[in-house]
């Protein structure tokens, strides 16, 4: 279905399913390694918030395009700190306003704590039928490093309530750490597989800016990772994956065949989608939003507004084009060379081809797993 993508760089074709996000912002405390928009109050008015991004989605159900969703991606922040009558109520609005796909991906992110898997129950009677949780380590001494509010037994726990209580689990952890050696990382993916979890999120440890750890490098207080070695655990990571059957299919992604999630491939495939909640991005009708960031900014629009848009700009061929392949190349299947015509250097792209980097067919063109490595690199050469 991804192929009849039209030639004329358009996002996707006119039946395809439509994905919607929706941002939930606050958390208990800010991890020193997040850039995320994610903010800590001392209270929520919980009402006044559900009733914000009811209206939020409203106006995104009049300017949007009509289709049925095929997902929905509750993001965050927290969202499983989101009261489950909340969630309950922004599914049933977006039923009602597009309609849903019978097998339709419902996802939540989730800290694994013992008080959010307490709720995991009710989560799932609102209708969230997947659950990622942000694990992010296997050793008590790296969750406390890593800014954590869990312990590995709190995770483990709450991980086992999710397996018994989604059709689908989904858990992140955080690789190339301080002093981390080859036979730890070995270690904990042993230990990780060994749960049978269907999809796994697995990212090595990045320094971004305006962050605590950022703050702690410039000091030198934080060595940086050694390329070399990030790049021998990544290695290590896809082929431990692959041999339990979880094989990567996104740079950072790992699933059995049929249990990838559905919402990030629509964000890689480059179809339509539409953000709801403060800082969220949206790509619809030919046009790139994105709301407020700030929760009181984004509220204030929605009372003044009826909608949380800060920025609402059109994207032109080009411009598609180019986002097709810089979101596309990220995926093993690659991208289908109808939707990037005239985004690429073929000459660059005949080159790499050489050196066993990327593969290019009469239909597509993908980055081969020698080149993933290099992925920032290969991008920034073959973008015409």
């Amino acid at each position: 279905m991804w192929e009849r993508a039209a030639a004329d760089g358009r996002a996707i074709e006119p039946g395809h399913p439509l994905a919607l996000y929706i941002h939930w912002p606050f958390c208990v405390s800010k991890c020193p390694y997040c850039d995320f928009n994610s903010h800590v109050r001392q209270s929520v008015d919980q009402a006044a918030w559900r009733d914000a991004l009811l209206i939020d989605l409203a106006h995104e159900a009049a300017v949007g395009p009509e289709r049925a969703l095929g997902s929905i991606f509750f993001g965050g922040g927290t969202p499983s700190l989101m009261p489950p009558e909340t969630v309950a109520a922004l599914i049933a609005a977006a039923e009602r306003h597009w309609g849903f796909l019978r097998d339709i991906e419902i996802t939540l992110e989730a800290n694994p704590s013992s008080v959010e898997a307490a709720r995991f129950a009710d989560l799932a009677a609102a209708g969230v039928n997947r659950v990622s949780l942000g694990l992010q380590a296997l050793d008590d001494a790296t969750l406390r490093f890593l800014g954590r509010a869990h312990d590995v037994a709190e995770g483990l726990a709450a991980l086992e309530t999710a397996q018994r209580t989604f059709e689908r689990v989904n858990f992140d952890l955080i690789y190339a750490r301080p002093g981390q050696s080859e036979a730890d990382w070995q270690a904990e993916m042993t230990r990780a597989l060994g749960f049978g979890t269907s999809h796994l999120s697995l990212y090595q440890l990045t320094i971004e800016p305006g962050t605590r750890f950022a703050t702690m490098a410039a000091r030198g207080e934080l060595p940086p990772v050694d390329p070399d070695h990030g790049a021998r655990l990544f290695e290590l990571t896809r082929a431990m994956t692959a041999a339990a059957g979880l094989p990567a299919y996104e740079i950072s992604n790992h699933a059995r065949p049929g249990e990838e999630s559905r919402h990030n491939l629509a964000y890689w495939r480059y179809a339509d989608y539409l953000g709801v909640g403060p800082g969220a991005h949206g790509r619809r009708n030919s046009a790139f939003t994105v709301r407020a960031k700030k929760p009181e900014n984004w509220l204030a629009r929605i009372e003044r507004d009826g909608h949380g848009i800060e920025q609402e700009d059109g994207l032109d061929l080009a411009t598609r084009r180019t986002e097709a392949l810089l979101m596309g190349l990220r995926l093993e299947e690659g991208v289908p060379i109808t939707r990037i015509d005239g985004a690429v250097n073929m000459g660059a792209v005949d080159r790499l081809a050489k050196h066993g980097l990327i593969e290019r067919t009469t239909e597509r063109l993908r980055v081969l797993p020698a080149g993933m490595l290099l992925l920032d690199a290969i991008l920034a050469e073959i973008a015409a």
